[in-house]
């Protein structure tokens, strides 16, 4: 079956500084795939060229099998802030991604609105962002992500800025919601354990020049932690990407 999207050997250096070093890998339709690494080994690179922030020196990127060209779109992407703008109601930031796409202001809110109790925004419509948890405003800032429709969600670190009892609760949240809608994505991590929670299969970068140095499969069933054999087959998973995770650090590397 011909992946949803293939890079292949994609090099990559920011003036005499190499950032990634031949890497590859593959994410199919309906799968759930993180990149793990160290800081800086130029995970959030790999999302700027899917995006078309920049471009590969060396390499190919395919959607469905196709060259991926120039133009932008093929992806819905979502970074690690949730980006709201403050002076915009709920519901006009949600919507924002459809209007610059092109869509009426009120075709767009039509198409949202019937999302909002689904992701756990009912009723908070006409409040700002401010007035929202940090968990709300990152479910808001995904149901702005899923509404593009796009081929992929893009998830560069989401839920990173978060406190550790919120960002488990919206592992578990997206984890249901992954399981209902079987979004194709792409995860970028540096936590082992949500990795593991939420992903089908995991590739491990090196650090700095990247490369992909083990590629795991995540036999455990769904919905995931389900019970005490759940756990420890979680747990024997993530110490298994673990240690490749601490061979793959480099003594003295520095952060760009």
């Amino acid at each position: 079956m011909t992946p949803k999207l293939e890079l292949e050997d994609i090099r990559k250096a920011f003036g005499t500084t190499p950032v990634l070093d031949g890497i590859s890998l593959d994410v199919h339709a309906g799968e759930f795939v993180s990149i793990l690494g160290p800081s800086g080994a130029g995970k959030s690179t790999l999302f700027q060229m899917l995006i078309g922030g920049i471009r590969a020196d060396s390499g190919s990127i395919r959607c469905e099998g196709q060259l991926l060209g120039p133009e932008v779109g093929r992806f819905a992407f979502m970074p690690q802030r949730d980006a709201l703008m403050p002076w915009r109601r709920i519901l006009d930031n949600v919507t924002l991604g459809l209007e610059v796409q092109g869509m009426g202001r009120k075709a767009a809110r039509e198409k949202v609105l019937a999302l909002f109790p689904e992701f756990g925004l009912a009723g908070f419509e006409n409040h700002y962002p401010a007035q929202l948890s940090g968990g709300m405003r990152q479910r808001a800032a995904l149901l702005r992500t899923v509404a593009q429709e796009r081929d992929m969600l893009l998830l560069d670190e989401p839920f990173g800025a978060l406190d550790a009892l919120t960002r488990s609760g919206m592992q578990r949240w997206l984890e249901a919601m992954w399981r209902r809608h079987r979004w194709t994505a792409l995860l970028i991590t540096h936590d082992v354990r949500e990795a593991v929670f939420l992903s089908d299969r995991i590739y491990v970068l090196s650090a700095r020049p990247a490369r992909v140095v083990c590629e795991f499969s995540v036999p455990l069933p769904r919905p995931r932690h389900a019970g005490a054999t759940g756990l420890r087959d979680a747990s024997a998973v993530e110490a298994a990407v673990l240690e490749t995770l601490l061979k793959t650090e480099t003594i003295g590397e520095s952060n760009p």
